[in-house]
């Protein structure tokens, strides 16, 4: 069993915040002193593990009262959730955020593990090649236009 680094238990504080309220607002600087590191630790932590891609909303003030508010995006129904993120799905996607955009679609319970093990086995660069964030991006849009259909199930 692998240990968890800093960063590893940074995101799990927040996300144990996250479950308690849904919302989280943090100062950058109290959370650096809770766990002994650099402020910009903790932007890393936020800027990699708190992305819409994984579902979430940060907003971010700088300055001597500034703070970091964190939300976890909840969608009222799946069709909400798959028209919100064909309007962010551009004309290429990382390998990255394309894994992210299946989990999350995992944690909403769209697809089944092995569904999602099965897509990502297909989409990353060493399958795809050189224009693998092209196709990742047409997979996406084609795999979401089909998941929105009523009563569709993969």
């Amino acid at each position: 069993m692998a240990t968890k680094n800093t960063s590893d238990n940074i995101e799990d504080y927040i996300k144990s915040l996250l479950e308690q309220t849904g919302i989280v607002e943090i100062k950058r600087s109290n959370l650096a002193d809770t766990f002994q590191v650099v402020p910009s630790q903790i932007n890393y932590v936020i800027k990699t593990r708190f992305t819409e891609s994984r579902g979430y909303e940060v907003e971010s003030k700088r300055g001597g009262g500034g703070y970091i508010r964190i939300a976890k995006v909840h969608f009222s129904d799946q069709h909400h959730l798959f028209g919100n993120l064909m309007a962010n799905v551009g004309e290429t996607i990382s390998e990255q955020v394309f894994d992210d955009l299946i989990q999350l679609l995992f944690d909403e319970e769209v697809l089944t593990e092995r569904e999602g093990n099965l897509i990502l086995a297909t989409s990353g660069d060493d399958v795809l090649g050189p224009d693998a964030p092209a196709i990742r991006a047409r997979m996406l849009r084609k795999l979401l236009q089909r998941l929105d259909r009523k009563g569709f199930h993969l």
